[in-house]
């Protein structure tokens, strides 16, 4: 979008909230970059310049404006709604695959050499993927030197960077501040007595959004002593590269209130982006709705609760050994089932608020359960231990960087995979937006509520008119039942 001059212009003048993530305004008077909406008066049309990434801007000289903060705004919608190698590495680069493994590291994982991989993220963002890591880093450290009371020589480090003085250099050439600035500025504001250990932020996303459905499926779904709604709150365990965390989502009319509680500062890059991910926080709900809204039918849904988002998982290996267990039983239990695998083999941990207990298994930890000691039917049996031995020795991959039709294929190869499993392992744990179950029951009554076809064939034909997005349109389904995951826990 940042080539249509006019476009962005107008997005700008009117301080359109919808374009923050989608690019990035640089004024060539003041060198100061800023996303769309910034409140402040916007330049002449001939001083400003327009980028795809703040990492752009920076490689070109520009700072981050103190005003709008333009590194905390949504990430792009567009690298959710793709499943080509620039939106798989921008989706690797957010969860700090860089700044673990390096650009070697990124490129294996895609399956292209590190040049190749350079190449097309310059010619699609004007940056490369240290650059790229590298805007990261300067917004991770921002947010430990605000929220918390770590030494800059640990902020350094946790926040990925190599030494303290490339640090302090990167800080200043970004903000335009030194770190010991950021901090005073930040005590200086009002904010909220800090808690020990306990790192508080905000997570922006573009409105509207409804947390009915969002919060709704994961507290109605929460498996115990891994998930848990209290006070408010979404709160769950995290694996996570460095150690393991506990965070809590709270949802607010203009952001999503998280907190959370590291046994590392290094993960809190990944944690974030886990987090961003499981909400969905970098979808763009105007251009969602206004094509579904086409549809006459599905209309009065939108029109009545707009802005749903898809509920997605923090780790995709998890999703789908849940929802094999969910495989023809109820909501109560399938949580049944994936306890009592918590309770035998996943990793305890100290809740401070003692209401999580563990972490959920790992597919190592669950390659060597005894498959006589599941309480399921003997052909399930074989679908999970089929799965969690696939998952376990790498031969399948379940992550944000997966390929959407190579993984439905892999999936659809295992014992006891059906449509339904597949297609709902490619919605909430791959993060298809295209994603459709016509088969699911309750897709099927909705469509008979609502006079579409009822039978999966030509449910599906129906359905092509709201591609790409019929994950979403699968969300608005699912209101017509009175079903728990539709509402917010009292």
């Amino acid at each position: 979008m940042y080539t249509d001059t006019e476009r962005c212009v107008r997005a700008v003048r009117s301080k359109d909230a919808r374009f923050d993530g989608w690019f990035f305004t640089a004024v060539l008077t003041t060198r100061i970059y800023c996303r769309p909406s910034c409140p402040v008066v916007p330049p002449k049309v001939e001083n400003m310049t327009f980028y795809p990434s703040a990492a752009a801007c920076q490689q070109a000289g520009f700072r981050a404006c103190k005003r709008c903060r333009p590194d905390t705004s949504p990430g792009s919608p567009e690298w959710n709604a793709r499943a080509d190698s620039v939106a798989r590495a921008m989706r690797l680069i957010g969860d700090g695959v860089v700044d673990r493994e390096g650009v070697p590291g990124l490129a294996a994982r895609l399956g292209y050499s590190a040049r190749q991989i350079e190449r097309q993220l310059l010619a699609e963002l004007g940056a490369g993927p240290l650059a790229l890591a590298r805007a990261q880093r300067a917004q991770t450290a921002r947010l430990l030197i605000e929220t918390t009371e770590l030494p800059m020589a640990d902020v350094a480090f946790a926040a990925g960077f190599s030494s303290v003085r490339t640090f302090n250099d990167t800080v200043r050439e970004v903000f335009a501040l030194a770190p010991g600035e950021l901090r005073t500025r930040a005590a200086r504001s009002v904010r909220s007595p800090a808690t020990p250990g306990v790192i508080a932020l905000r997570l922006p996303y573009r409105a509207p959004l409804n947390p009915s459905n969002l919060f709704g499926h994961l507290a109605a779904t929460a498996v115990p002593g891994v998930e848990e709604w209290c006070d408010g709150a979404y709160r769950r365990t995290l694996t996570l590269p460095y150690g393991h965390g506990i965070v809590a989502l709270t949802p607010h009319p203009d952001h999503i209130a998280c907190r959370l509680l590291l046994t590392d500062p290094r993960d809190l890059t990944r944690a974030i982006s886990r987090c961003r991910w499981l909400l969905d926080l970098d979808a763009d709900p105007v251009a969602v709705d206004d094509q579904l809204r086409a549809d006459p039918l599905l209309a009065p849904l939108i029109d009545k609760a707009p802005g749903r988002r898809v509920p997605r998982t923090v780790d995709g290996a998890e999703f789908a050994v849940r929802a094999v267990l969910g495989q023809q039983v109820s909501t109560a239990a399938a949580r049944t089932h994936a306890a009592r695998l918590v309770t035998a083999h996943g990793i305890p941990v100290d809740d401070p608020e003692g209401g999580l207990t563990h972490l959920f298994p790992t597919p190592e930890a669950l390659a060597c359960l005894d498959p006589e000691q599941l309480a399921l039917p003997r052909s399930r049996r074989t679908t999970l231990t089929t799965l969690v031995g696939a998952l376990a020795d790498g031969s399948l991959w379940l992550g944000t960087d997966s390929d959407w039709e190579k993984a439905r294929a892999e999936l659809i190869a295992l014992p006891g995979f059906g449509p339904w499993t597949v297609e709902v392992i490619a919605m909430r744990a791959l993060g298809d937006p295209d994603a459709f179950l016509p088969t699911d029951l309750g897709i099927r009554r909705a469509a008979q509520e609502l006079g579409l076809p009822s039978t999966p064939a030509a449910l599906t034909a129906c359905a092509a008119a709201w591609r790409p997005w019929r994950a979403y349109a699968v969300q608005y389904l699912w209101t017509v039942d009175d079903h728990p995951i539709n509402h917010l826990p009292v």
